[in-house]
Protein backbone atom coordinates (compact mmCIF):
# COMPACT_ATOMS: atom_id res chain seq x y z
CA UNK A 1 0.00 0.00 0.00
CA UNK A 2 1.90 3.06 -1.23
CA UNK A 3 -0.87 5.63 -1.69
CA UNK A 4 -4.09 6.94 -0.15
CA UNK A 5 -7.37 7.23 -2.02
CA UNK A 6 -9.58 10.30 -1.72
CA UNK A 7 -13.02 10.29 -3.29
CA UNK A 8 -14.28 13.81 -3.93
CA UNK A 9 -12.39 17.06 -4.51
CA UNK A 10 -14.62 19.47 -2.64
CA UNK A 11 -13.43 21.46 0.35
CA UNK A 12 -12.87 18.38 2.55
CA UNK A 13 -11.26 16.25 -0.16
CA UNK A 14 -8.99 19.06 -1.35
CA UNK A 15 -7.86 19.79 2.20
CA UNK A 16 -7.22 16.10 2.88
CA UNK A 17 -5.19 15.77 -0.33
CA UNK A 18 -3.03 18.75 0.65
CA UNK A 19 -2.39 17.44 4.16
CA UNK A 20 -1.34 14.04 2.82
CA UNK A 21 0.74 15.31 -0.11
CA UNK A 22 2.69 17.86 1.93
CA UNK A 23 3.73 15.01 4.24
CA UNK A 24 5.31 13.24 1.27
CA UNK A 25 2.71 10.54 0.62
CA UNK A 26 1.02 9.70 -2.66
CA UNK A 27 -2.64 10.53 -3.26
CA UNK A 28 -5.12 9.23 -5.79
CA UNK A 29 -7.76 11.95 -5.89
CA UNK A 30 -11.00 10.90 -7.59
CA UNK A 31 -13.42 13.57 -8.82
CA UNK A 32 -16.37 12.60 -11.02
CA UNK A 33 -16.96 16.11 -12.35
CA UNK A 34 -17.21 17.08 -15.21
CA UNK A 35 -18.07 13.59 -16.46
CA UNK A 36 -20.85 13.32 -13.89
CA UNK A 37 -22.27 16.58 -12.52
CA UNK A 38 -24.42 17.21 -9.44
CA UNK A 39 -27.58 19.35 -9.12
CA UNK A 40 -25.59 22.08 -7.33
CA UNK A 41 -22.19 22.27 -9.04
CA UNK A 42 -21.48 24.39 -12.11
CA UNK A 43 -17.79 23.62 -12.84
CA UNK A 44 -15.20 20.85 -12.66
CA UNK A 45 -12.93 22.87 -10.36
CA UNK A 46 -11.91 21.67 -6.93
CA UNK A 47 -13.40 23.17 -3.76
CA UNK A 48 -16.22 24.84 -5.70
CA UNK A 49 -18.45 26.91 -3.42
CA UNK A 50 -21.99 25.94 -4.34
CA UNK A 51 -23.83 28.23 -1.91
CA UNK A 52 -22.64 31.51 -0.39
CA UNK A 53 -19.19 32.96 -1.06
CA UNK A 54 -18.93 33.90 2.62
CA UNK A 55 -16.93 31.69 4.99
CA UNK A 56 -18.61 33.50 7.90
CA UNK A 57 -17.16 35.55 10.76
CA UNK A 58 -13.41 35.84 11.21
CA UNK A 59 -13.10 37.18 14.76
CA UNK A 60 -12.20 35.22 17.90
CA UNK A 61 -15.46 36.12 19.65
CA UNK A 62 -17.25 33.94 17.08
CA UNK A 63 -17.00 30.15 16.96
CA UNK A 64 -16.48 30.27 13.20
CA UNK A 65 -13.60 32.72 13.64
CA UNK A 66 -12.04 30.49 16.29
CA UNK A 67 -12.22 27.46 14.00
CA UNK A 68 -10.53 29.48 11.24
CA UNK A 69 -7.72 30.42 13.62
CA UNK A 70 -7.21 26.76 14.53
CA UNK A 71 -7.13 25.83 10.85
CA UNK A 72 -4.49 28.49 10.22
CA UNK A 73 -2.34 26.94 12.95
CA UNK A 74 -2.68 23.59 11.16
CA UNK A 75 -1.62 25.02 7.76
CA UNK A 76 -4.99 24.63 6.05
CA UNK A 77 -4.91 24.87 2.25
CA UNK A 78 -8.49 26.14 2.18
CA UNK A 79 -7.87 28.96 4.66
CA UNK A 80 -4.63 30.11 3.02
CA UNK A 81 -6.31 30.29 -0.38
CA UNK A 82 -9.35 32.02 1.07
CA UNK A 83 -7.08 34.76 2.39
CA UNK A 84 -5.38 35.09 -1.01
CA UNK A 85 -8.73 35.51 -2.80
CA UNK A 86 -10.72 37.37 -0.14
CA UNK A 87 -12.95 40.31 -0.93
CA UNK A 88 -14.38 42.94 1.47
CA UNK A 89 -17.21 41.62 3.67
CA UNK A 90 -17.14 43.53 6.93
CA UNK A 91 -16.19 41.19 9.79
CA UNK A 92 -16.62 38.08 7.64
CA UNK A 93 -14.16 36.23 5.42
CA UNK A 94 -15.65 36.19 1.93
CA UNK A 95 -13.93 35.17 -1.29
CA UNK A 96 -14.10 35.61 -5.03
CA UNK A 97 -15.60 32.18 -5.62
CA UNK A 98 -14.07 31.68 -9.09
CA UNK A 99 -10.57 32.77 -8.06
CA UNK A 100 -10.82 30.71 -4.87
CA UNK A 101 -11.58 27.36 -6.52
CA UNK A 102 -9.21 28.10 -9.42
CA UNK A 103 -6.35 28.73 -6.97
CA UNK A 104 -6.96 25.47 -5.10
CA UNK A 105 -7.29 23.50 -8.34
CA UNK A 106 -3.99 24.85 -9.66
CA UNK A 107 -2.26 24.13 -6.35
CA UNK A 108 -3.30 20.48 -6.27
CA UNK A 109 -2.72 19.90 -9.97
CA UNK A 110 0.82 21.19 -9.49
CA UNK A 111 1.75 18.60 -6.86
CA UNK A 112 3.58 15.63 -8.39
CA UNK A 113 2.48 13.16 -5.71
CA UNK A 114 -1.24 13.73 -6.39
CA UNK A 115 -2.79 11.73 -9.23
CA UNK A 116 -6.11 13.19 -10.42
CA UNK A 117 -8.62 10.63 -11.69
CA UNK A 118 -11.77 12.05 -13.31
CA UNK A 119 -14.06 9.06 -12.76
CA UNK A 120 -17.07 8.25 -10.63
CA UNK A 121 -16.21 5.76 -7.88
CA UNK A 122 -18.89 3.15 -7.21
CA UNK A 123 -16.93 0.58 -5.19
CA UNK A 124 -14.66 0.94 -2.15
CA UNK A 125 -11.95 -1.61 -1.34
CA UNK A 126 -11.62 -1.60 2.44
CA UNK A 127 -8.14 -3.12 2.19
CA UNK A 128 -6.96 0.28 0.96
CA UNK A 129 -6.91 3.49 2.98
CA UNK A 130 -9.69 5.62 1.54
CA UNK A 131 -11.15 8.98 2.51
CA UNK A 132 -14.73 9.41 1.31
CA UNK A 133 -15.38 13.15 0.94
CA UNK A 134 -18.10 13.11 -1.68
CA UNK A 135 -20.20 15.72 0.05
CA UNK A 136 -23.91 16.08 0.54
CA UNK A 137 -24.64 15.18 -3.09
CA UNK A 138 -22.92 11.78 -3.09
CA UNK A 139 -23.88 9.85 -6.23
CA UNK A 140 -26.57 7.21 -6.00
CA UNK A 141 -24.26 4.30 -6.77
CA UNK A 142 -21.66 5.29 -4.20
CA UNK A 143 -24.40 5.98 -1.64
CA UNK A 144 -25.66 2.45 -2.12
CA UNK A 145 -22.12 1.10 -1.64
CA UNK A 146 -21.69 3.08 1.57
CA UNK A 147 -25.02 1.86 2.88
CA UNK A 148 -23.83 -1.71 2.38
CA UNK A 149 -20.51 -1.01 4.08
CA UNK A 150 -22.05 0.76 7.08
CA UNK A 151 -25.28 -1.26 7.24
CA UNK A 152 -27.05 2.06 7.78
CA UNK A 153 -29.49 4.12 5.75
CA UNK A 154 -28.44 7.68 5.01
CA UNK A 155 -30.11 10.65 6.60
CA UNK A 156 -30.75 13.89 4.72
CA UNK A 157 -32.02 17.44 4.87
CA UNK A 158 -32.77 20.11 2.28
CA UNK A 159 -30.15 22.77 1.55
CA UNK A 160 -30.63 25.96 -0.45
CA UNK A 161 -28.55 28.61 -2.21
CA UNK A 162 -29.29 32.31 -2.65
CA UNK A 163 -29.53 34.12 -6.02
CA UNK A 164 -26.68 36.14 -7.53
CA UNK A 165 -27.50 39.55 -9.02
CA UNK A 166 -25.58 41.43 -11.69
CA UNK A 167 -24.20 44.62 -10.15
CA UNK A 168 -25.01 46.92 -13.06
CA UNK A 169 -28.69 46.00 -12.81
CA UNK A 170 -29.01 47.43 -9.27
CA UNK A 171 -30.47 50.95 -8.93
CA UNK A 172 -27.68 52.81 -7.10
CA UNK A 173 -30.01 55.68 -6.19
CA UNK A 174 -32.05 53.41 -3.90
CA UNK A 175 -29.32 51.53 -2.03
CA UNK A 176 -26.51 52.49 0.34
CA UNK A 177 -23.22 51.01 1.54
CA UNK A 178 -22.82 49.96 5.19
CA UNK A 179 -21.86 47.01 7.39
CA UNK A 180 -24.09 46.01 10.25
CA UNK A 181 -22.89 47.28 13.63
CA UNK A 182 -19.93 48.96 11.91
CA UNK A 183 -17.89 45.76 11.61
CA UNK A 184 -15.12 46.27 9.08
CA UNK A 185 -15.64 48.74 6.27
CA UNK A 186 -18.94 49.54 4.53
CA UNK A 187 -18.95 46.38 2.41
CA UNK A 188 -22.65 45.57 2.03
CA UNK A 189 -25.22 47.13 -0.28
CA UNK A 190 -28.41 47.75 1.67
CA UNK A 191 -31.94 47.94 0.30
CA UNK A 192 -34.23 49.77 2.74
CA UNK A 193 -37.96 48.99 2.77
CA UNK A 194 -40.89 50.96 4.18
CA UNK A 195 -43.69 49.08 5.92
CA UNK A 196 -45.84 49.33 2.79
CA UNK A 197 -43.02 47.94 0.63
CA UNK A 198 -42.40 45.17 3.14
CA UNK A 199 -46.10 44.27 3.23
CA UNK A 200 -46.22 43.98 -0.56
CA UNK A 201 -43.02 41.91 -0.63
CA UNK A 202 -44.15 39.66 2.24
CA UNK A 203 -47.51 38.91 0.63
CA UNK A 204 -45.91 38.05 -2.72
CA UNK A 205 -43.26 35.89 -1.08
CA UNK A 206 -45.57 33.67 0.99
CA UNK A 207 -47.91 33.19 -1.97
CA UNK A 208 -45.21 32.45 -4.57
CA UNK A 209 -44.94 29.02 -6.14
CA UNK A 210 -42.02 26.78 -5.14
CA UNK A 211 -40.19 24.10 -7.09
CA UNK A 212 -41.71 20.63 -6.54
CA UNK A 213 -39.58 18.17 -4.57
CA UNK A 214 -41.01 14.97 -6.03
CA UNK A 215 -38.21 12.57 -5.20
CA UNK A 216 -38.23 13.15 -1.47
CA UNK A 217 -40.38 11.37 1.07
CA UNK A 218 -40.77 14.17 3.58
CA UNK A 219 -39.38 17.63 4.10
CA UNK A 220 -36.42 18.27 6.40
CA UNK A 221 -34.83 21.70 6.22
CA UNK A 222 -31.55 22.58 7.89
CA UNK A 223 -32.20 25.51 10.25
CA UNK A 224 -28.92 27.21 9.31
CA UNK A 225 -29.88 27.40 5.63
CA UNK A 226 -33.63 27.98 5.77
CA UNK A 227 -35.29 29.15 2.52
CA UNK A 228 -36.49 32.73 2.83
CA UNK A 229 -40.05 31.74 1.94
CA UNK A 230 -40.09 29.17 4.77
CA UNK A 231 -38.86 31.83 7.22
CA UNK A 232 -41.60 34.19 6.01
CA UNK A 233 -44.35 31.60 6.45
CA UNK A 234 -43.41 31.20 10.10
CA UNK A 235 -44.83 34.65 10.80
CA UNK A 236 -45.17 38.19 9.51
CA UNK A 237 -42.26 39.52 11.58
CA UNK A 238 -39.95 36.49 11.44
CA UNK A 239 -37.78 37.93 8.65
CA UNK A 240 -37.51 41.19 10.61
CA UNK A 241 -35.62 39.33 13.32
CA UNK A 242 -33.53 37.46 10.74
CA UNK A 243 -32.05 38.44 7.37
CA UNK A 244 -34.22 41.58 6.97
CA UNK A 245 -33.62 43.03 10.45
CA UNK A 246 -33.41 46.85 10.22
CA UNK A 247 -30.86 47.30 12.99
CA UNK A 248 -27.15 48.06 13.31
CA UNK A 249 -26.93 50.11 10.12
CA UNK A 250 -26.37 53.83 9.77
CA UNK A 251 -26.35 56.40 6.97
CA UNK A 252 -27.94 59.80 6.47
CA UNK A 253 -30.78 58.24 4.53
CA UNK A 254 -31.49 55.43 6.95
CA UNK A 255 -31.24 57.56 10.10
CA UNK A 256 -33.74 60.02 8.65
CA UNK A 257 -36.26 57.53 7.29
CA UNK A 258 -36.03 54.63 9.78
CA UNK A 259 -36.84 51.78 7.36
CA UNK A 260 -39.08 48.92 8.41
CA UNK A 261 -36.84 46.24 6.87
CA UNK A 262 -33.46 46.00 5.14
CA UNK A 263 -32.21 43.51 2.55
CA UNK A 264 -28.43 43.17 2.33
CA UNK A 265 -26.35 42.33 -0.74
CA UNK A 266 -22.77 41.06 -0.44
CA UNK A 267 -20.09 41.17 -3.15
CA UNK A 268 -19.60 37.76 -4.71
CA UNK A 269 -16.41 38.44 -6.69
CA UNK A 270 -13.40 40.75 -6.66
CA UNK A 271 -14.51 42.45 -9.87
CA UNK A 272 -17.66 43.66 -8.04
CA UNK A 273 -19.86 42.52 -10.90
CA UNK A 274 -21.98 40.11 -8.84
CA UNK A 275 -23.85 40.41 -5.55
CA UNK A 276 -25.25 37.67 -3.33
CA UNK A 277 -28.62 38.21 -1.62
CA UNK A 278 -27.70 37.63 2.03
CA UNK A 279 -30.03 35.16 3.73
CA UNK A 280 -32.13 34.67 0.59
CA UNK A 281 -31.70 30.94 0.08
CA UNK A 282 -34.80 29.89 -1.78
CA UNK A 283 -36.74 27.16 -3.51
CA UNK A 284 -39.05 29.50 -5.41
CA UNK A 285 -39.56 28.83 -9.11
CA UNK A 286 -37.22 30.99 -11.18
CA UNK A 287 -40.01 33.11 -12.65
CA UNK A 288 -41.32 33.73 -9.14
CA UNK A 289 -37.85 34.77 -7.94
CA UNK A 290 -37.77 37.46 -10.63
CA UNK A 291 -41.24 38.74 -9.77
CA UNK A 292 -40.90 38.65 -5.98
CA UNK A 293 -37.32 39.83 -5.51
CA UNK A 294 -37.80 42.71 -7.95
CA UNK A 295 -40.25 44.15 -5.40
CA UNK A 296 -37.24 45.01 -3.23
CA UNK A 297 -36.26 48.71 -3.59
CA UNK A 298 -33.20 48.98 -5.82
CA UNK A 299 -33.79 45.58 -7.43
CA UNK A 300 -36.74 46.53 -9.65
CA UNK A 301 -34.68 45.76 -12.77
CA UNK A 302 -32.39 43.12 -11.24
CA UNK A 303 -30.79 40.65 -13.61
CA UNK A 304 -30.02 37.27 -12.08
CA UNK A 305 -26.67 35.66 -12.89
CA UNK A 306 -27.83 32.64 -10.91
CA UNK A 307 -31.22 31.83 -9.43
CA UNK A 308 -31.57 30.34 -5.98
CA UNK A 309 -31.77 26.55 -5.89
CA UNK A 310 -32.60 23.86 -3.37
CA UNK A 311 -31.23 20.34 -3.22
CA UNK A 312 -30.96 17.32 -0.98
CA UNK A 313 -28.00 17.03 1.38
CA UNK A 314 -27.06 13.53 2.44
CA UNK A 315 -25.16 12.62 5.60
CA UNK A 316 -24.39 9.48 7.61
CA UNK A 317 -25.53 8.77 11.15
CA UNK A 318 -22.08 9.53 12.54
CA UNK A 319 -22.80 8.83 16.23
CA UNK A 320 -23.58 5.23 15.29
CA UNK A 321 -20.82 4.46 12.84
CA UNK A 322 -17.98 7.01 13.04
CA UNK A 323 -15.03 7.48 15.39
CA UNK A 324 -13.75 10.99 16.31
CA UNK A 325 -10.67 10.10 14.22
CA UNK A 326 -12.99 10.14 11.13
CA UNK A 327 -12.67 6.34 10.76
CA UNK A 328 -15.63 4.02 10.39
CA UNK A 329 -15.93 1.96 13.57
CA UNK A 330 -16.09 -1.34 11.70
CA UNK A 331 -13.95 -0.49 8.64
CA UNK A 332 -11.05 1.53 9.99
CA UNK A 333 -9.25 1.91 6.67
CA UNK A 334 -12.22 3.99 5.51
CA UNK A 335 -12.52 7.58 6.74
CA UNK A 336 -15.53 9.83 6.14
CA UNK A 337 -14.95 13.57 5.76
CA UNK A 338 -16.88 16.72 4.94
CA UNK A 339 -20.62 17.24 5.04
CA UNK A 340 -21.21 13.55 4.42
CA UNK A 341 -19.88 12.98 7.96
CA UNK A 342 -22.49 15.22 9.56
CA UNK A 343 -20.77 18.59 9.77
CA UNK A 344 -22.42 21.60 8.15
CA UNK A 345 -20.59 24.54 6.63
CA UNK A 346 -17.49 25.35 4.61
CA UNK A 347 -15.02 25.62 7.49
CA UNK A 348 -16.50 22.63 9.27
CA UNK A 349 -16.05 20.52 6.13
CA UNK A 350 -12.50 21.79 5.76
CA UNK A 351 -11.67 20.82 9.34
CA UNK A 352 -13.15 17.38 8.81
CA UNK A 353 -11.03 16.84 5.70
CA UNK A 354 -7.89 18.12 7.41
CA UNK A 355 -8.22 15.60 10.25
CA UNK A 356 -9.00 12.77 7.84
CA UNK A 357 -5.87 13.60 5.85
CA UNK A 358 -3.63 13.67 8.93
CA UNK A 359 -5.04 10.40 10.24
CA UNK A 360 -4.82 8.65 6.87
CA UNK A 361 -1.08 9.40 6.94
CA UNK A 362 -0.81 8.07 10.49
CA UNK A 363 -2.65 4.88 9.55
CA UNK A 364 -0.43 4.19 6.54
CA UNK A 365 2.62 4.92 8.73
CA UNK A 366 1.50 2.48 11.43
CA UNK A 367 0.81 5.24 13.97
CA UNK A 368 -2.21 5.76 16.20
CA UNK A 369 -4.80 8.13 14.67
CA UNK A 370 -5.32 11.42 16.50
CA UNK A 371 -8.36 12.85 18.26
CA UNK A 372 -8.46 16.64 18.33
CA UNK A 373 -8.38 18.30 21.78
CA UNK A 374 -11.83 18.63 23.33
CA UNK A 375 -11.21 22.24 24.40
CA UNK A 376 -10.81 23.37 20.78
CA UNK A 377 -13.55 24.28 18.32
CA UNK A 378 -12.14 21.58 16.03
CA UNK A 379 -12.26 18.88 18.70
CA UNK A 380 -15.67 19.93 19.99
CA UNK A 381 -17.15 19.66 16.50
CA UNK A 382 -15.71 16.17 16.01
CA UNK A 383 -16.95 15.23 19.48
CA UNK A 384 -20.46 16.40 18.67
CA UNK A 385 -20.88 14.42 15.45
CA UNK A 386 -19.67 11.22 17.10
CA UNK A 387 -21.44 11.61 20.47
CA UNK A 388 -24.79 13.18 19.66
CA UNK A 389 -28.05 11.28 20.06
CA UNK A 390 -28.10 8.86 17.09
CA UNK A 391 -31.91 8.73 17.14
CA UNK A 392 -32.23 12.45 16.43
CA UNK A 393 -28.91 13.34 14.80
CA UNK A 394 -28.72 16.52 12.75
CA UNK A 395 -25.63 18.16 11.19
CA UNK A 396 -24.14 21.12 13.04
CA UNK A 397 -22.20 24.27 12.36
CA UNK A 398 -19.53 25.10 14.92
CA UNK A 399 -20.90 27.15 17.80
CA UNK A 400 -19.72 27.98 21.32
CA UNK A 401 -22.42 25.71 22.71
CA UNK A 402 -20.41 22.72 21.54
CA UNK A 403 -17.28 23.74 23.48
CA UNK A 404 -16.77 23.01 27.20
CA UNK A 405 -18.04 25.79 29.46
CA UNK A 406 -15.69 28.37 30.95
CA UNK A 407 -15.25 27.39 34.62
CA UNK A 408 -15.68 30.91 36.01
CA UNK A 409 -18.86 32.95 35.89
CA UNK A 410 -18.56 35.91 33.54
CA UNK A 411 -21.45 38.26 32.83
CA UNK A 412 -19.85 39.77 29.74
CA UNK A 413 -20.67 37.32 26.94
CA UNK A 414 -17.93 38.56 24.63
CA UNK A 415 -15.32 38.31 27.37
CA UNK A 416 -16.47 34.75 28.10
CA UNK A 417 -16.20 33.77 24.42
CA UNK A 418 -12.70 35.24 24.19
CA UNK A 419 -11.63 33.29 27.29
CA UNK A 420 -12.93 30.07 25.71
CA UNK A 421 -11.23 30.98 22.42
CA UNK A 422 -7.85 31.69 24.03
CA UNK A 423 -8.06 28.41 25.94
CA UNK A 424 -8.78 26.63 22.65
CA UNK A 425 -5.82 28.24 20.91
CA UNK A 426 -3.47 27.27 23.74
CA UNK A 427 -4.75 23.69 23.59
CA UNK A 428 -4.31 23.54 19.82
CA UNK A 429 -0.76 24.93 19.91
CA UNK A 430 0.19 22.41 22.62
CA UNK A 431 -1.38 19.60 20.56
CA UNK A 432 0.45 20.66 17.39
CA UNK A 433 3.79 20.81 19.18
CA UNK A 434 3.25 17.48 20.91
CA UNK A 435 2.48 15.62 17.68
CA UNK A 436 4.78 17.71 15.46
CA UNK A 437 1.99 18.56 13.05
Amino acid sequence: MDSINIIGAGLAGSEAAWQIAKRGFKVRLYEMRPNVMTPAHHTSKFAELVCSNSLKADTLDSASGLLKHELRLLDSLIISNAEKTKIPAGGALAVDREAFSESITEKLLGLTNIEIIRNEVVNIDDREITIVATGPLTSKKLSEQLQLITDQKFLYFYDAAAPLIEADSIDDSKVFWASRYGKGTADYLNCAMSKEEYDRFYSALINAETQPLKEFEKQKTFEGCMPIEVIAKRGYKTMLFGPLRPVGLHSEAIDANKPYAIVQLRRDNAAKTLFNMVGFQTNLKWKEQKNVFRLIPGLEKAEFARFGVMHRNTFINSPKILLPTKQLKLRRNILIAGQLSGVEGYMESTASGLLAGINAVRIISGEEPLIMPRNTAFGSLMHYITNADPDDFQPANINFGLLPEWPKELKDKREKKLCIANRAIESMIEFINKHKL
